[in-house]
């Protein structure tokens, strides 16, 4: 029988977290090294990544940075060959990266809903897939994907009018349930993480603007912060999940339970 302690031991694990380098993604990324994985960032942005990875190593972990757009079939591969090629494995791969456009659905250009649809979707779909060839190897692995509470309800216009972010959160969601069935035969766990509204650099002036209205929609009254993510990310990650699959697990101060 495990002890709680190894049950989330990371220690010699790998795991990929796809728009690792800043926001919740980093607050992830940081979460599973300190529980002792070694880390590889991936984002479009290198600099970002290689700035990121630094502070990841200063926990005492490898980490790796990686330019990638997961809309570009080629850069996903290219991504997983350059995780193989330093670390050998794949243990965990975390879908995080994603986009949003406000406007109101009768003014959402088609080209702004395919680039959300893109990243929030395909993104996590392709780098699933090219991941999921390795864990299919070894007939183990971790998928935790990023979601949102706008994939479960509908959400109120005054904070969150983005129709199409709402939408591809919302395939995101039935992806995770549907590639866990597919999935279950080869151990491998394919699980869906809901933030609430967690202030970044992409939202801090909607924040600001409709800093009261966003309280007033969640129950806790506040806004997710640094380590709220963070334990549940680990869960997921760790042996202390293997019996956990298809599951969508909100973290949004009870939002979705209003």
């Amino acid at each position: 029988m495990a002890t709680i302690k190894d049950l989330f031991d990371l220690g010699g694990r790998v795991s990929v977290v796809t728009g690792g380098a800043t926001g919740i993604g980093l607050q992830m990324a940081t979460a599973l090294a300190e529980a002792g994985s070694n880390i590889v960032i991936c984002s479009r942005k290198l600099e970002n990544c290689e700035q990121a990875a630094q502070g990841i190593e200063k926990i005492g972990v490898k980490a790796l940075a990686v330019g990638c757009d997961v809309t570009k079939p080629d850069q996903v591969e290219t991504m997983k060959e350059a995780t193989l090629k330093k670390f050998g494995r794949v243990d965990v791969l975390v879908n995080n990266a994603g986009r949003a456009w406000a406007a109101p659905p009768e003014e959402m250009p088609l080209e702004r809903w395919q680039q959300v649809f893109d990243l929030n979707a395909t993104g996590p779909f392709l780098c699933a897939q090219s991941v999921g060839r390795e864990m299919i190897k070894v007939k183990r692995g971790k998928i935790i994907n990023i979601a949102s509470v706008a994939g479960l309800v509908g959400r109120n216009p005054r904070n969150y009018n983005s129709v199409a972010y709402s939408a591809s959160k919302g395939a995101l969601v039935n992806f995770t349930r549907d590639l866990a069935v597919k999935w279950a035969q080869h151990n491998i766990q394919v699980n869906c993480i809901c933030p609430g509204f967690f202030v970044t650099p992409l939202n801090e002036k909607l924040y600001q603007s409709n800093k009261e209205s966003i309280h007033r929609d969640i129950p806790l009254g506040r806004t997710g912060g640094p380590d709220d993510l963070k334990g549940v990310a680990v869960l997921l990650a760790s042996d202390a999940s293997n019996f956990i699959t298809g599951a969508i697990i909100p973290v949004d101060g009870g939002a979705f339970a209003w």
